[in-house]
Parts: C-alpha cells; structure tokens; sequence
C-alpha cells in the first residue's frame, strides 16, 4: 500500500516568547501559537487571549453606514413597503433574517411613538411599514438580485430594496431599480467591481460594504451578516432601543461568520466567541430545534458544529429546495412548526450528503481511470445536482491535493465550481480560457463558471497546457506550531490551548509534534472500525494515550510490524468514570 505524501513543516517565526508569555499571563507555547496566527504586537495579542465584546468596532465607522441608517428610519416613518433581498446560502439566510427583526422592532418602535403622538394630540396617525422579504432560488434565479425580483418589487408597490449578502456587482440591475422609481440601499461583504478607472459602485441610495475604496472600518473581513448587524446596531441607537436588544441577534452573526468560512482574526473572533456562548440561551425556537434535532449539547457548541452540523443544515435548504426553508424555520415561534422545519432541514442535509458521497465517489474513479496525469483536475459528472459542485470540488482538491472543477448538466450549458491549492490562482486560470467560458467569476483559491458541454475536453487541455505547477506543489504542507514532547503537556496547557478557540478558518487548531515513539499496542474500535487506539512510549520512557479517528483496518495494514512512529497531535483530556487522562489526538502520522 502506497503511504500518503505529506511534508511536515515546522513554523519558525521569531519573537520574544518568554517576555510576552510573562507580561500576557500564559505560557510561551501560547504565544508561539499567536505569533504564528500573523499576530505580532502585544496589544493585538491581548485582544485575542481577553478581548470582550465591547472591543467590537463601532459600526458608524463604516462607509455609507450613517446614511443607511437614516434613509431606513426615514423609510419606516413614513410608513413605506420595504423588501429585503437575500441570498440563498447561509450567510444570505442569517442576514435577511437579522434585518428582518430589526427593521420589525424598529417599525413596531416608531409605531408606538406614533401612538403615543396621537393620543397626545387626539389625532390618528398611521404608519405601519410593510416589511418582508425575497430570497432568489439558486437554480431558477442564480446569485444575488435580479432583473425578476426587481420587476416583482416593482409591481407589488415596494418603495424601498435592501440587499443584504449581494447587491454590489448588481450595476444594471440596480439601475433598473432607480428607473422604476424605487429607492435601494446595498449592504454587501463582497469585493466590488473594477475596471481600468478603479471600483464602480452600484447606482444605490446607500452602499455599505467594508471592501470600498476610503473605507474607514478597521477590519474588512466581516461577512455579510456582520454588516447587516452593525447596520441594526445603528438603527437601534437611533431609535433608543436598548443595547441589549441588538446583542439577542448576535449568534446569527456568529452562525454566518462560521458558515460562510469567514477568517477567525480580530472582530470575527470575537463575534463567534461570544455568539457561540449566547446560542445557549438563545430565544429563537428554531435554532433551538435544529440543534435539538441534530443532538448536539446547546450548552457546549464550537466553532466545528456550526461549520459541519448547524451550518450544512441550514445551507441544505437552498442547495436542494429553498432556502426560505431555512428562514422559515428560524422566524418560526411555534414549537411544533419549527420542528417540522427542522426535521426537513436535517433530512435534506441528510440527502445532500449520500448525494455528495455519490458524486464524490465518481468523480474520484473518473480521475483514477483518465486524470492522474492531469495537473488541474476537471470531472464532469452530467447527473450530479448542480448545488453540489463546489462541494465535491472541495473534496477532490483534498484528496488529490490539485486544483479541481467539477462540472455539472444545467438546462442550457454545463455549470460548475472550482476550488484550488495555495500554488495555483483559479480565476486567473480561468481569465486565460476566458473566451471558452459563458460566464464565471471567482478568486485565487474558488470558481464558478459555465460553459458549452462541447467545450470541456478542451477546456480541461487548456487549462492543463496553461499550468506552471510542479510535482513537489501537489505535495501537501502541513504546519506544526511547535514541535513539542508530550512530557510538557499538562492540563493547564490544555487548557490555555482551549482559551485560544474559536478555532477554524484563520485561526487554525494548534498542531504540535513528536518523533520516535514506541507503539506498546494498538486496538480498533467503534462500529465502523474508525477509531484507532495507541499506547505510545516516549523516548524518556512516559507512557502516551494516543486516539487517531481513521480508517483502522488500513492503519493496521500500513503498520505492518513496524513499532515506531513520529506524531503530529492536539493534547486533550479524556474523561472516563470520573477519572481524568491526558492524551495525544493523532492528527497526522510517520511510521518508521
């Protein structure tokens, strides 16, 4: 059996760490995984090991903020029909939900002023603004707003469009918005468009998007949501309703930051800390179902639940339905129904995976039979669902350690995705096969595209004739923060390790190494034979607790009498009948 390539890299970025450990409160390894984050002053490093929510940037920093706001008050005072336009994943989901509830507590605010008004001057006054909502179908309409939904607004009497999660590439559509008379405001995450002359905004009444030009707001990495609660925080302050009121709307931010594989750094960390604390005691009966559903601990959510439980759930929705399901679900106040909402979340997700572990399957066995030479991967699976794409390109970018595409049959051309390796820029790649495609757009690192059915081989021996990329570039690099003997750790260092969480995206979990330890003996375990379990001795001679969740029947195959081997692990506490045990989860292995 051929062993997996992999080279073992070990940080080397330099600082004072004995000097900080001492004036931080924590132990140099911490530092070390700090510094090796891209944090390089004290003061960001205290931020991260301490910051509290009131380190969040004031959301009136941010460009078009003020005027947003103003308009969005002006709007609901007068009394006018505002539409919120979202997207159908689930960053689009938690911020049409999170300006949903806030432009209804802000219209529900002025309507009781009113009243207070009327009774005053014995005067009736009227002013209950129609808010609701429009979130495009991922097949039928495609990303963001459209010529459809505008012309829907339009005829249903709508005054005012709020995007929320897209909006800022939609120049022509926002045009035919103003011609129609109607007033539209853009909140968006999304990098704006350029030509040779620079960003080209979109004609609205108020863009906010942390990626324009002379934008004033500290950190440009939030997602959509995050703008979407900043700009409620502003509207609260107007209005004076209470702070308190805005943070009940926190874990949304948090859930998108997670699902939409925002970076952990600076402002984004602090939200999904501290968001993930509040969805404990969360009020909202959906969410409170979905995670009863999927029997995880409200208590106790990480980031990793979000990401691989909570998040594909909520996503499932608009891959394979709508993802008005989703927001149904969450703006749902009866038990009952949010339960059924919930239950067909979980089912899709459920089906979205079989689906995927399907096409994940072909397009691995299409490489093996005809691609393995090929240093951009392009599979073409004509049956595959085509919200699946990206995901199976995900995949086959992790097991073949190459760019990938996979394309999928749309109703008039093959659709796709893309995702790539650190070595290989997508979109560049694909500015180059430009004239081959009818649409794409994308980044160094994922795609999206279409083009004629006729056109994939060449496509795929174009991209390939275009590649500069080596043998060693399909080589994976995995980073060990510090090469680190399990006779340092303890459970104080355990502990500080679990003080540096959230982790994920940008703020990777912490990987440290060991070289030459003795295999005492090996047990398989679990149902599926997926959980490998080690005693391990050191070279001093201390015992080691190892756990691997792997295949264990090919890990036993692979040992095949040899008895040493080196470690890259994340030290963890078992806990068994009360009795507490360090041990070493084996994240990558050597045997020699």
């Amino acid at each position: 059996m051929e062993e997996k390539k992999e080279l073992w890299m070990v940080q080397t970025k330099r600082a004072d760490f004995s000097g900080l450990a001492m004036r931080l409160g924590v132990s140099p390894v911490a530092v070390r995984v700090m510094r090796n984050r891209g944090l390089t002053e004290e003061a960001e490093m205290r931020k991260y090991l301490y910051g509290t929510l009131d380190d969040l940037y004031d959301p009136r920093l941010m460009k078009g903020m003020e005027q947003a706001a103003e308009l969005i008050v002006r709007k609901l005072k007068e009394g006018k029909h505002v539409r919120i336009i979202g997207d159908y994943d689930i960053d689009g989901v938690c911020s049409t939900y999170i300006l949903l509830k806030g432009f209804q507590r802000a219209a529900k605010e002025l309507s009781q002023r009113c009243s207070l008004e009327a009774g005053r001057y014995s005067v009736e006054k009227e002013n209950d603004a129609q808010i609701d909502y429009e979130i495009p179908d991922r097949i039928k309409d495609g990303y963001g707003i459209n010529e459809s939904i505008i012309r829907q607004a339009s005829a249903d009497g709508v005054d005012t469009l709020v995007t929320c999660d897209n909006g800022i590439a939609a120049l022509r559509e926002i045009s035919i918005a103003k011609q129609l008379g109607m007033t539209v405001v853009v909140t968006d995450h999304h990098e704006v468009p350029v030509d040779e002359y620079g960003q080209i905004l979109p004609p609205a009444d108020a863009v906010v998007d942390p990626k324009q030009d002379g934008e004033t707001y500290p950190f440009h990495e939030i997602c959509g949501a995050a703008v979407a609660w900043k700009l409620i925080r502003v509207l609260y302050e107007k209005l004076g309703i209470p702070e308190s009121e805005w943070m009940d709307l926190l874990e949304f931010a948090a859930i998108a930051t997670v699902g939409d594989v925002m970076k952990l750094q600076d402002e984004n960390r602090l939200i999904v800390k501290y968001g993930l604390k509040k969805i404990g005691s969360t009020k909202n009966t959906g969410l409170r179902k979905l995670i009863e559903k999927n029997n995880l601990d409200i208590e106790n959510l990480s980031a990793y639940h979000i990401g691989f439980v909570i998040g594909p759930c909520l996503n499932a929705g608009g891959r394979l339905k709508s993802a008005k399901v989703a927001l149904r679900m969450l703006l749902a106040e009866d038990p009952e129904w949010a339960g059924e909402m919930a239950d067909e979340l979980k089912e899709l997700n459920d089906m979205r995976k079989d689906m995927t572990a399907k096409g994940e399957a072909e397009a691995i066995e299409q490489v093996e039979k005809q691609y393995m030479d090929d240093k951009v991967l392009v599979v073409f699976l004509p049956e595959c669902h085509e919200s699946l794409a990206g995901i199976i390109a995900g995949r086959l970018r992790e097991h073949f350690h190459k760019p990938s595409f996979v394309l999928t049959r749309g109703e008039t051309t093959a659709k796709g995705s893309g995702r790539s390796i650190e070595q290989y820029h997508m979109y560049q790649g694909l500015c180059k096969v430009s004239d081959l495609l009818v649409k794409f757009g994308g980044h160094p690192m994922a795609a999206g595209l279409s083009l004629e059915e006729k056109d994939i081989d060449e496509f795929r021996r174009r991209l390939n004739a275009d590649a500069e990329l080596t043998e060693e570039d399909f080589v994976p690099k995995i980073w060990i923060d510090v090469p680190m003997p399990f006779e340092y750790v303890n459970e104080k260092i355990v502990q500080e390790l679990k003080d540096l969480e959230p982790f994920g995206q940008g703020n990777e979990k912490p990987l440290f190494a060991q070289k030459s330890l003795v295999i005492r003996n090996v047990r398989v375990l679990g149902k599926n034979r997926n959980v490998v379990k080690m005693n391990l001795v050191t070279e001093t001679g201390q015992p080691v607790d190892g756990l691997l969740f792997a295949d264990g029947d090919r890990f036993l195959e692979e040992q095949a009498g040899r008895n040493m081997i080196d470690m890259i692990y994340y030290p963890d506490v078992n806990e068994y009948n009360g009795t507490r045990t360090l041990q070493a989860v084996i994240r990558n292995y050597k045997f020699h």
